[in-house]
């Protein structure tokens, strides 16, 4: 009979190198140290360098490195991944977590900002994972981890953001296809969808009159906390779940569900 590891041990991600982008706060910055927590070595990345060197002096710089890089920078995105494979020889894991979005109507939506919200949301996570791959590839594997949004799968109104919704949903969908690019080539492309969680983005659904709105339609009546990514996202990243790719794990309390 075969050995058979200890299921937590699947979780370890010992001697791996993690990018994490948007690691200046909220799930990026949860993202980075849960992580860490494990066993990686972080490569954190935001344009908010304080924030980010901060956070690496946290936790320690032998397993943390601050970069700042603004993802709508194509020479900063190249910039990130050449900068983590002269320090650290290799992306194992990429997180693309970096994104944003404004809640106005379309007659109001001007085509600038939506194409930022695209170049940030979308074209960097195809610019990151293009940049990635050889690394990945030559190694013999890896996995992406694309932070899209359980509204890259249904509409937001009354939430108004057709910007956000777009730029997700091309997301989801070029999980899809990537991950059947690279399956063959070691890389694992997966989506991890969150739902309402309390981050610098969400900040205006957090006073009581949106709260009541995401308590009524959320079956499990409330916000996510910040660590009920924690599961999703080490399954996406780890040994556990070398049998997964071009999947969505939407995780949103039931949104999406009715």
């Amino acid at each position: 009979m075969s050995t058979v590891t200890h299921p937590l041990d699947l979780f370890r991600l010992d001697d791996t190198v993690v990018v994490v982008t948007g690691a200046s706060a909220g799930l990026g910055e949860r993202m980075a140290r849960v992580m860490h927590a494990v066993g990686a070595t972080v490569v954190i990345s935001a344009r908010r360098r304080e924030r980010l060197e901060a956070l690496a002096d946290e936790l320690g710089r032998d397993r943390a490195t601050p970069i700042a890089a603004d993802m709508a920078n194509e020479d900063d995105r190249e910039r990130l991944i050449a900068e983590t494979i002269d320090t650290h020889g290799r992306v194992d894991v990429l997180v693309n977590n970096a994104g944003i979005t404004e809640v106005v109507g379309i007659e109001e939506e001007s085509l600038e900002l939506f194409r930022r919200v695209l170049e940030i949301n979308t074209t960097a996570v195809w610019h990151l994972s293009k940049l990635s791959a050889p690394s990945m590839i030559d190694r013999g594997g890896g996995s992406i981890i694309n932070v899209a949004s359980m509204l890259g799968h249904v509409g937001a109104t009354p939430v108004k953001q057709a910007n956000y919704c777009a730029s997700k949903g091309a997301v989801v969908n070029m999980t899809r296809e990537l991950a059947l690019q690279w399956a063959r080539k070691g890389i694992r492309v997966n989506a991890l969808c969150p739902g309402w969680f309390p981050s610098e983005m969400t900040e205006p659904m957090q006073e009581e009159r949106s709260q009541d709105f995401v308590r009524r339609n959320t079956p499990i009546p409330r916000m996510g906390e910040p660590h009920e990514l924690d599961g999703a996202l080490l399954l996406l990243a780890s040994s556990a779940g070398t049998f997964m790719t071009g999947q969505s794990v939407i995780v949103d309390g039931g949104w999406t569900a009715k």
